[in-house]
């Protein structure tokens, strides 16, 4: 998510939802960033990382489509 857009920042100054899925993305970027760090995963590991990487992708895309639809046509 590019926080330099303008449509961006203003969601990130003034809705509440698109707030909560921001920092959601920003903490699954960081519970992947130690898991990255673990030279071999275990299953259990490898299941948890994916799970996180589904759900980083279906905040972003949910941030992603209320930018889409704030932009005028």
């Amino acid at each position: 998510m590019d926080k330099e857009n303008p449509t961006v920042q203003l969601f990130l100054k003034e809705n509440v939802e698109f707030q909560k899925l921001y920092e959601e993305h920003l903490k699954y970027e960081r519970q992947l960033e130690e898991l990255d760090k673990v030279h071999y995963l275990t299953p259990e590991q490898e299941l948890q990382r994916k799970t996180i990487q589904k759900l980083k992708l279906s905040g972003k895309d949910q941030m992603s489509r209320m930018v889409r639809q704030a932009r005028p046509e």
